[in-house]
């Protein structure tokens, strides 16, 4: 398919998604946040679902985990402009608690339903390789509830020829109170981006 034949059929898809109502999450959040970046990307980063800022904004990866994202992706020598960056589940599920909104994780029924955009988004960019960021990621780029631990650190073929690798999510980086043990996360993190890079 084209690039520009690529871009309408992402359009279209994306604007479908905004009315969605596969599971009962489109109740919660603002808004649907879909992916983003260029149609022939060769690199995809598959995120849990939206935040509080990604839910408000309509962006992926745009509060702070969003940040340490670009800063990681900076170390690895990955430039975020040239992936497509997306989320498993496209709707924000949170606990009201007091003024703020606390993420809530979703249940399988949630990413299933929700899994079927991932696969149109699939469809369209066919990407070489994916990262699934967190279990919730790595439960829809592979299809089956898996751990982080068992999966991380070589690579699964996909069906459609593509290769994915798995590895935390940024804002797990972000809950670590020990600044030595967030350090050497970190680089372990960069380090599977970067890994992931070298395999496109």
């Amino acid at each position: 398919m084209e690039k520009s034949n690529s871009q309408s059929a992402w359009a279209a898809i994306r604007e479908e998604a905004r009315g969605c109502t596969r599971c009962s999450l489109h109740l919660c959040g603002t808004q649907t946040v879909f992916g983003e970046g260029p149609v022939d990307a060769s690199l995809m980063l598959v995120g849990e679902q939206p935040g509080d800022s990604e839910d408000l904004e309509g962006r992926p990866f745009v509060g702070p985990a969003g940040r340490l994202l670009d800063k990681a992706l900076g170390d690895a020598g990955i430039d975020r402009a040239r992936t497509y960056v997306t989320n498993a589940v496209k709707h924000f599920k949170f606990k009201p608690r007091g003024k703020r909104r606390i993420h809530e994780k979703p249940n399988a029924g949630e990413i299933a339903a929700c899994r079927w955009w991932y696969e149109q988004e699939r469809l369209l960019i066919r990407p070489r390789v994916t990262v699934a960021m967190g279990a919730t990621a790595a439960r829809s780029v592979l299809g089956k509830a898996v751990t982080i631990s068992a999966t991380r650190g070589r690579s699964h073929a996909l069906p459609d020829g593509g290769e994915a690798r798995v590895t935390i999510h940024p804002s797990f980086l972000l809950r670590i109170d020990d600044h030595a043990r967030a350090a050497a996360e970190y680089e372990h993190f960069v380090e599977d981006l970067r890994a992931a890079e070298a395999l496109v």
